[in-house]
Parts: C-alpha cells; sequence; structure tokens
C-alpha cells in the first residue's frame, strides 16, 4: 500500500534518530522549514511531527518548538527458567476480570481497563451500519438462507487477496470462516491434538486460549515472552529436545499482554525448530493490523512452504466486539479443520460476512484501521506517561509497538489483593496477572488495555490507581 507523504517524512526523521545521528536534546527544523525543503503543506509536516510524538521519540516544547526525545530507559534483562515443566491445563475461571460488568447500574461507576476491544468512540458506528444497510438492500432474503459451511467464497477471496499485501500467501479455497478468534483458534488446536497431548504455549497467554487448552484437556509448556524480543525461541529449542510437542500457539505480532512483536529472525528460527520436529504452529495474528508504526508485520505463515503454520484472526479487535466473524488458515491440516467447523453447527452470520466483505473490496477498512492505529498510538503514549508520572517509579512497563495493551509488574512487597479492592472502590478494573497463566509467575503483574478515548473521568481514576499503589507501598 502506498503510503502518506506525512509517514514517508517520519519514517526519515525516526531512521536518523534511531541510528543516534541525531541525539537526545537536538533541536528539530521547525514546521516552516521542513515546509519549505520538502514542498508540501503545513499541515503534512504537523501529521509527521504528531506521529514522531506518539512514538516517544519527539517532544514538542512550548514556545521553544522540536526536540529529539530523551532515552528511554532500559528494560532490565529477564531472566530465563532453568526448568522446563509440565503443567495441567487447571486454573480458576477468570471470566469476571476480562470480561465487562453486567451490572449496568454498577458499570456506568467503572472504568474498565480490562476489557480488550474497542471502546464505543472507536468503533467505526457509521461505516458499519450504513455498509449493513447496503448489503440488507442489495442480498435481500438471500441473507436468511444457509452460507457455505466454510464461509462466503466472496468473503474468502477479499481475505486472500488483502493477505497479499503483507507477504502472506493464504488460499482462498483452504480458509474457513469462524465465530471469532476463539473459534479459530479452537478447530486449529482440536485438528492437531487430543486429550494429554503436550503443548507449548507463550507466558504471559491470553485467556480466551488458555480456555481452550483447559477444555480439549490438554498439557502444557509455558514459553516466556520478554517485553523487548518477545516469545523465547531458544527456551522453546529446550523444550523440543526433552518433550514430543504436539502444537506450538503464540502471538508474534503485538503479543497480548506485552504488546512485544517477535522478530523476522526468531520467526525464521522457531519455523525451522518446528519443521525439524514435525510440530504444527498456531499463530494469532488478531492485532496484526494495528502496529503503531512502519509496516505491518509479517507473519510465521508467509515464511513457510511446508504447510505446517495455522494462523488466524478476526475482525472484533479491529472494528467492533460484537462482529463475530474470525478465519483460520488451517494449512496442511484443512480437511480436519474442515470436519471440525462442520461439527460445531451453523455457519456464521451472512450479514457479518456480507459486509465484511464489501469492507474489504474496497478501501473502507484500511482507512478505517489507518486511522484507529493513530489513535490507539496517542492512546498509548499517554498512557505510559500517566503510568510512569503517577505509579510508583518501581514499576516496570512494557512499551507496546502495536495492539491495545500494556503489561505492568508491580514492586513484590505490593499486596495485589489489596490493590485491587481499592481500585474496585475507586471505580477503576484492571485485568489481574494471575489471569494469564495455569502458574502463579504472574501474581504482581496486571493488564491495561487503553483501546477506550480517555475522559476526564478515565484519566483521573488512573491517576488515583497509581496513587492507591504508592499508599499500600508507604
Amino acid at each position: 500500500m502506498e503510503k502518506y507523504r506525512y509517514e514517508e517524512i517520519a519514517e526519515e526523521m525516526e531512521a536518523n534518530i534511531v541510528a543516534g545521528r541525531l541525539k537526545p536534546g537536538h533541536k528539530l527544523p521547525s514546521v516552516r522549514i521542513l515546509k519549505l525543503k520538502y514542498n508540501i503543506g503545513l499541515s503534512t509536516v504537523q501529521r509527521a511531527y504528531d506521529d514522531l510524538i506518539i512514538k516517544g521519540l519527539v517532544e514538542s516544547i512550548p514556545k521553544s518548538g522540536y526536540y529529539v526525545a530523551g532515552k528511554k530507559e532500559k528494560e532490565q534483562a529477564v531472566k530465563r527458567p532453568e526448568a522446563i515443566l509440565i503443567r495441567d491445563a487447571v486454573f480458576e475461571n477468570n471470566l469476571s476480570v476480562i470480561t465487562t460488568n453486567p451490572d449496568s447500574q454498577k458499570k456506568h461507576s467503572l472504568s474498565e481497563f480490562n476489557v480488550a476491544a474497542p471502546g464505543d468512540l472507536f468503533i467505526p458506528q457509521k461505516l458499519l451500519l450504513r455498509t449493513m444497510q447496503q448489503v440488507i438492500r442489495e442480498k435481500g432474503i438471500s441473507l436468511l438462507k444457509y452460507y457455505p459451511s466454510n464461509g462466503s467464497e466472496f468473503l474468502k477471496d477479499q481475505l486472500a487477496s488483502r493477505a497479499t499485501g503483507y507477504h502472506s500467501r493464504f488460499n482462498a479455497e483452504e480458509l474457513i470462516i469462524t465465530d471469532g478468534a476463539v473459534q479459530a483458534f479452537y478447530i486449529a488446536l482440536a485438528s492437531v491434538t487430543n486429550p494429554g497431548d503436550v503443548v507449548a504455549i507463550e507466558s504471559p497467554c491470553i485467556f480466551s486460549m488458555l480456555e481452550v487448552l483447559k477444555n480439549l484437556r490438554l498439557k502444557v509448556i509455558e514459553i516466556p515472552v520478554h517485553r523487548g524480543s518477545g516469545f523465547d525461541v531458544a527456551f522453546l529449542k529446550r523444550a523440543t529436545e526433552h518433550i514430543p510437542l504436539k502444537a506450538i500457539a503464540l502471538t508474534p505480532n503485538f503479543h497480548n499482554p506485552t504488546g512485544a512483536v517477535l522478530s523476522d529472525a526468531d520467526k525464521l528460527e522457531l519455523l525451522t525448530i518446528a519443521q525439524s520436529k514435525g510440530i504444527p504452529i498456531i499463530e494469532n495474528d488478531v492485532f496484526g493490523d494495528l502496529h503503531f508504526s512502519g509496516s505491518r508485520p509479517s507473519n510465521i505463515q508467509s515464511m513457510d512452504n511446508s504447510g505446517l503454520v495455522m494462523t488466524f484472526s478476526s475482525f472484533s479487535k479491529t472494528l467492533a466486539p460484537g462482529i463475530r466473524l474470525g478465519w483460520l488458515s488451517p494449512g496442511r491440516f484443512f480437511k480436519q479443520a474442515e470436519q471440525l467447523k462442520f461439527s460445531l453447527g451453523s455457519t456464521v452470520s451472512p450479514i457479518y460476512q456480507e459486509t465484511i466483505a464489501k469492507l474489504l473490496s474496497t478501501s473502507s477498512y484500511d482507512r478505517h484501521v489507518r486511522k484507529f492505529r493513530m489513535q490507539l498510538a496517542a492512546q498509548s503514549y499517554q498512557t505510559i506517561n500517566l503510568i510512569s508520572e503517577y505509579f510508583p517509579v518501581s514499576t516496570r512497563i512494557s512499551q507496546p509497538k502495536g495492539g491495545y495493551s500494556i503489561w505492568l509488574k508491580m514492586e513484590k512487597k505490593l499486596d495485589m489483593k489489596m490493590f485491587y479492592k481499592h481500585c474496585e472502590q475507586i471505580g477503576v478494573r484492571f485485568t489481574p496477572g494471575s489471569a494469564f497463566s495455569f502458574s502463579s509467575v504472574f501474581e504482581q503483574h496486571f493488564r491495561i488495555i487503553f483501546a477506550s478515548k480517555y475522559t476526564g473521568q478515565r484519566e483521573e481514576v488512573l491517576k488515583l490507581a497509581g496513587k492507591t499503589a504508592q499508599d499500600l507501598l508507604g
């Protein structure tokens, strides 16, 4: 996809900053100077600077100008676990900590930072409703009939065509349209495992994936995900040398909750390990479109010629949580996945399928995603600044490169149960780290979702949560 001029200018300046050619504190050219240099409008230059500010690379000082931002504090090295432990997929039911509060009266008094879905003001309501109305007029009664079990052929063609834009090679005939991403993951995992099999999963890992593992009665090895580099491929390699794994499940792009991206080199190494052992890889790509800068990261599937990689995604994270439509590219496991999908019953809502197909067949979806990415980047920047200013200085904060979650770690002496209790009382809810693992390793962590637009109240309760943590630490 062709880049806007402001993106090209921002990337050029970013490259100079990252390479060290522009040092922290260096004063940058004014908007007017860059306007003349590139022969562009003032608004284009302003957009470029806004992009760099959102990424934390540039600071704007009133009545002075733009400066290269100071270097972010480096994260402490993450100690790699020594032992490789096989665990039963059993844990406490945590649905209440990751979903919206069903009590409508109480919900209005809460600022929920625990629900991984776009807030109302970020959902493209007019676009979705207008497109649905067009679909109803055009398709009429056909929307009330059965659709193919694997999904609309036109929709699958659109998905495959769009994937070529980020170098993925999905076979449209072998795509399976699902009732969201969780169903896609269930089908993929059930296609290659039996109860009692051992599966490697990322850790921390999103609750919904853990729930599927539990329901399929699988055993797991938790592979550490590091804040900066993502999934620990070296740890996985050690695990494969001792244990016969039946699948590897991970989110290589904008991991939830850390926001980390696995490098292309690590993706390729992971694929090489899997191919040498014949282990299927199941990659979750629900946040792949939500990169804050640069190009969309590649999928592991785009590097695979063996058919071992299964990729799944959905539109609930980019459009609206109520759009229950996902998809699965099952690779060489198409027949098993197709049978499982059929056994699960009815097809995905025809109106959702036709609505998404129409959005993908025009530039509407990509225009929305481009805008949404910038909104999320700004939200991330604002959230990190609030946490840095109001939470204890010892708080460790992940620096997401996309998606909409931030992973925090608090001091060991902070009583987390007391912290959550006080947060509930002041009207704010986070997702406890215990919801992201079958072990207790993340008891001092929690996740913040920044996909809802900040209001005065929302900002205030986050500040109060930080003050609460400070008070509890004394």
